[in-house]
């Protein structure tokens, strides 16, 4: 398994600006999989999850993604835990806007009223007096999405929440947004073996707005990808690192975001910010995997 030869090698990923003022290093870790299953109720291992935040502060990495609905409210319990009082620097992002009906269910509620107490209460459980990033985890269709859009501007204007953010959106859906206030990063699924959202990366990239790819692995899609298994030999490193590497390189606005509930499986992910990718192997696997949606 490829090794970088510095302790924090998350640093090795370049650093993108969020909203144009909010440095971060663009290999994160995303905090859902310190849940239950399904996401739901408390870790199985609540030592090793406290372990793994505290590591993945120690491995370089400044920006940890988490909603309140994982959980729910477990994630967010969790990072103020292993992490309060926070490191200079440490960029926590979370989300409202699901309800947690059960395990794997996710109704959507943007109400204003609901969203103004779901940021209320995560800025309570993550011991914040400012949200630095602050994500619309889904736009609800049942409520003007400008009303939605709205409340949000209104938790800015506030002070509660930094920069805004918004998930599983497309560009027609970022710009009307973006006439009610500025849209500082995008989080939708991506990754080497699920490329629906190429054209929004590349807005992303013009437009200055992070990309944050969630589920940035797709296991089960990739692990059929001869060509991945091939780079991966080539180059001393694991699948899961080549394909992280990918993200890297596709563009300079992505901010891959991991997740585990290991601290063996977060090393390895964060090692991948360090690992080198030739053109040619970029070139062949995004070529390989253009199709993939």
């Amino acid at each position: 398994m490829f090794t970088a030869s510095t302790a924090t090698p998350a640093r090795e990923a370049g650093v993108f600006e969020i909203g144009g003022a909010l440095p971060v290093h663009r290999l994160g870790f995303g905090a859902m999989r310190l849940t239950g299953k399904g996401i739901w109720g408390p870790p199985n291992d609540h030592a090793e999850a406290l372990r793994v935040l505290k590591r993945a502060v120690e491995l370089g990495i400044d920006f940890i993604d988490t909603a309140d609905s994982y959980g729910p409210f477990v994630s967010e319990d969790l990072i103020a835990e292993a992490l309060h009082p926070y490191p200079d620097g440490l960029v926590i992002a979370t989300k409202g806007g699901l309800l947690r009906t059960g395990p794997d269910r996710w109704p959507e509620l943007g109400k204003p009223s609901y969203l103004r107490q779901a940021v209320q209460m995560s800025l309570r459980r993550l011991k914040l007096g400012t949200i630095p990033l602050y994500q619309l985890h889904r736009i609800d269709p049942e409520v003007p999405r400008e009303d939605q859009f709205k409340a949000l501007k209104d938790f800015v204007d506030e002070g509660w929440v930094r920069f805004v953010g918004l998930s599983e959106v497309g560009i027609e859906e970022i710009e009307a947004a973006r006439a009610v206030l500025p849209i500082a990063t995008v989080q939708n699924r991506y990754s080497l073996g699920y490329r629906r959202y190429e054209a929004v990366v590349d807005y992303c990239e013009r437009e200055g707005i992070g990309f944050i790819p969630w589920y940035p692995l797709e296991a089960g899609r990739l692990a059929g990808n001869g060509l991945l298994g091939e780079a991966a030999e080539a180059l001393g490193a694991t699948p899961a690192q080549v394909a992280l590497a990918w993200l890297l390189r596709r563009s300079p606005a992505l901010l891959p975001i991991p997740g585990t509930s290991s601290v063996a499986h977060l090393e390895e992910n964060t090692h991948a910010a360090a690992l080198p990718l030739p053109d040619d192997l970029f070139e062949r696997l995004s070529e390989a995997t253009a199709g993939e949606a």
